[in-house]
């Protein structure tokens, strides 16, 4: 049998572990932490002070080398009123390798069919946010204050700028930017970059380069973004561009991939002008009221 390579687990006294929760070997539990429920720490875990971490509304499982920081909150019940005390839930599972800054919360699901998933080696900033049901990939960066609504679905290897938003039930695709202060409710196709409310700009050229992807793979992408995503043509149409340039691209077909199983709109880009600028050119030239001016353009 292969032993570990971790000795055994450490528990600060000022720590309170309650209930059956299951601590890997090499776990340091550092002092003020409150552990209880159904809790597994994996091997390594590392739970610098005083965090919350409850598997009384669902299990929790944290993999082996994550690092979780004070006043980190792991499996509170998610913020769902139809959600109540006492009702099944898949719970959390974060991956291994992972990050978590002060004042993360990553809330438990509110169905039982699956967790709150946050993926292998995500980095989640100071005051991050998970909700409830949300799936999170590998190698995710959420940087500060950073929130997925529930059911949210980001991509492998995204980046999320500080106080980007992402809308309940709404994906951004593998590879994708949302940049600083960026309000997403409609869907980030991999590779894509997006900011303000709902405006896709261009495509993850560092992010591509660094992942090692050659320059056919990247020039495929830059055409597809130009010819199909930029001008936002309508869904079927957007498609069919898509998937005739996924011809001779396999990155270029991930994106068609998710257009096609896309369930909200897809995020318009730069040669559409932004809904609240629609919404102006249609007060001034007599096409929609004062009422449905402020509603368009309200935050």
């Amino acid at each position: 049998m292969p032993t570990s390579q971790f000795g055994p687990a450490v528990i600060d006294p000022a720590a309170q572990v309650a209930g059956e929760v299951e601590i890997g070997a090499g776990c340091e539990i550092g002092p003020g932490c409150q552990i209880s429920g159904r809790v597994r720490l994996g091997e390594g875990v590392r739970i610098l002070g005083p965090a919350w971490i409850s598997g009384r509304t669902g299990p929790v499982e944290i993999g082996a080398g994550t690092v979780v920081y004070p006043y980190a909150c792991v499996g509170a019940p998610g913020q769902d009123a139809k959600f109540k005390a006492g009702d099944p839930s898949g719970g959390v599972r974060i991956g291994a390798g992972c990050t978590l800054r002060e004042h993360v919360t990553v809330h438990a699901a509110t169905k039982v069919e699956a967790p709150t998933v946050v993926g292998d080696g995500v980095f989640m900033m100071a005051c991050a946010h998970v909700g409830h049901d949300a799936h999170v990939g590998d190698g995710v960066v959420m940087v500060n204050n950073s929130c997925v609504g529930g059911h949210g679905r980001v991509g492998d290897r995204a980046t999320m700028g500080g106080g980007a938003m992402l809308h309940q039930f709404t994906r951004i695709g593998r590879m994708s930017f949302l940049g600083g202060g960026t309000r997403q409710t409609t869907e980030v196709p991999p590779f894509c970059m997006a900011v303000e409310r709902n405006q896709l700009t261009g495509i993850n050229v560092i992010g591509l380069r660094r992942a090692g992807y050659p320059r056919d793979e990247i020039t495929a992408v830059r055409r597809a973004f130009r010819t199909a995503l930029r001008p936002s043509p309508g869904r079927e149409e957007m498609l069919a561009r898509l998937r005739d340039q996924a011809l001779s691209s396999a990155l270029v077909a991930e994106m068609a991939a998710f257009v096609a199983e896309a369930k909200r709109p897809i995020c318009a880009g730069s040669g559409k002008p932004p809904r609240q600028m629609l919404a102006w050119l249609r007060w001034l030239t007599g096409g929609g009221t004062a009422a449905e001016l402020a509603e368009e353009t309200a935050d």
